[in-house]
């Protein structure tokens, strides 16, 4: 039975985080749609997570980047700008990387999430340690799935290497980086990818609007 491999909701902590999302969306969304999602993402989280000790904390992050994607699409008002979504296969390597490099490099001009089609149990070894080498902060990265929200919220959508899983919402600028995969590879390999997704970083920099 699927009670054996997934945590009880502990409800006392899942009940504080709810309230302290319920109040910062406060006229934007009920208390029942914020507790209905936080409990969704931890179910979504503890299904693959490897370790559970703070999955309670984590849930809560998820949900209010769920959240905020949610009421970027219902068109509530926002910072204006563009947002950057990554998907790979499990959000454990490559998007990581993406996501973290570009936070480090865009000075704030850009709202970046990174997501995976099958969410893997932890961030892959090697991968906060190249980032730690370039000066991104890989600090608190954990693999997230990928949510109707959080695709539909993204004005560019970057694939690596997760085929056709990612669903494909009209309006949303697509690009596809054919990335290696670091699962498994040498600490060498792994700089190497790192470096090869920093150079289309920059590209893609530049293609963006400067404000």
């Amino acid at each position: 039975m699927s009670a054996a491999f997934t945590p009880a909701l502990p409800d006392e902590r899942l009940a504080a985080g709810a309230a302290r999302l319920a109040t910062r969306h406060a006229g934007r969304f009920s208390a029942e749609t914020v507790q209905g999602l936080l409990t969704d993402s931890y179910r979504r989280l503890a299904e693959t997570a490897s370790v559970t000790t703070h999955l309670v904390v984590l849930a809560e992050r998820f949900t209010a980047e769920r959240l905020d994607a949610l009421a970027h699409v219902q068109g509530a008002p926002g910072s204006g700008l563009a947002r950057v979504l990554f998907v790979c296969s499990h959000n454990a390597g490559r998007s990581q990387l993406a996501a973290a490099l570009l936070q480090h490099r865009a000075g704030g001009r850009v709202t970046v999430s990174s997501a995976g089609t099958h969410a893997g149990p932890g961030i892959e070894p090697h991968i906060v340690q190249v980032l730690t080498e370039a000066g991104a902060d890989a600090a608190g990265a954990f693999p997230k799935p990928l949510t109707d929200e959080v695709v539909r919220a993204a004005d560019i959508v970057i694939t690596m290497g997760c085929g056709d899983a990612c669903p494909v919402v009209p309006g949303r600028r697509y690009l596809d980086w054919p990335v290696a995969d670091p699962d498994g590879a040498p600490i060498a390999v792994v700089r190497a990818i790192r470096d090869d997704i920093d150079r289309r970083i920059t590209d893609l920099l530049a293609g963006l609007p400067s404000t």
